[in-house]
């Protein structure tokens, strides 16, 4: 029996360019998803920047833009500002926000701009073959460190949850995983929040997916879903990093 999946709303009928077993396609589904439940598909704004989502836009069915390397959280904070109306979201690679638009992502958040970043982390530059990046795991070989990443030299994996979260103003960070059917349905509620938070103009929403690069990892699919779940998430554990809800709720109780 063949099985077919319920069409969102939130995604469009374009076939997904990414690579066997990459997760990207997870994520953009539970977006678009969380977008269309939520009703706010013709009211949000994306933004992609460089990197393997850059044609993201021919995935979502809501409003996208396409910005530079790194800059999307600028770019969002200005729309966002212009458009006090609308959802804001970017979606970024580790490469793309953990490096080049380090500055962006930690300023946005310690201004507690009313926008959701989704982060998706397969701790490797994916688009541009396979480089080291500032997640890459310690001894993890990389196209720019073909002996694994020397943690000496070049410091160890940065983990971002963790770095924004001991900023005052960020209303919430999370880390959580698509690497099973029980880790997507959590990571959809934590998009679904997201948004809903961005909706309410709460302020900073973050929620970092770990990820698979198959390809650039050398693992077939079910492997690097495996190694992910045994070498990744230790390094980057998942849960809820801040919550400012909840810590309001609990300081009025």
């Amino acid at each position: 029996m063949k099985i077919v999946a319920k069409r969102t709303a939130g995604l469009t009928d374009a076939r997904l360019h990414y690579c066997p077993g990459c997760l990207h396609g997870v994520a953009h589904r539970i977006i678009g998803e969380a977008m269309e439940e939520l009703s706010i598909i013709d009211r949000t704004i994306g933004i992609a920047p460089v990197g393997c989502a850059v044609f993201a836009y021919n995935f979502f069915s809501c409003d996208m833009i396409q910005v530079p390397h790194g800059r999307a959280p600028a770019v969002a904070t200005g729309i966002r500002r212009a458009r006090p109306d609308c959802v804001v979201f970017t979606y970024q690679g580790d490469g793309d926000l953990a490096a080049i638009g380090t500055a962006e992502t930690v300023h946005a958040a310690n201004r507690n701009e009313n926008i959701s970043v989704f982060f998706i982390n397969n701790a490797v530059y994916g688009m541009t073959g396979g480089q080291m990046a500032p997640t890459t795991l310690a001894n993890m070989k990389a196209t720019t460190a073909p002996y694994g990443r020397d943690v000496e030299d070049t410091g160890g994996p940065m983990r971002v949850c963790e770095l924004l979260a001991s900023l005052e103003k960020p209303y919430f960070i999370t880390r959580v995983s698509l690497l099973s059917p029980k880790d997507i349905l959590k990571a959809k509620k934590a998009v679904k929040r997201a948004l809903a938070g961005n909706m309410e103009k709460k302020g900073f929403h973050f929620v970092e997916m770990i990820s698979t690069c198959p390809t650039n990892w050398g693992m077939e699919p079910l492997k690097a879903r495996q190694w992910a779940r045994e070498s990744m998430i230790p390094v980057f554990p998942l849960g809820v990093f801040k919550d400012r809800e909840a810590e309001e709720k609990e300081a009025a109780s």
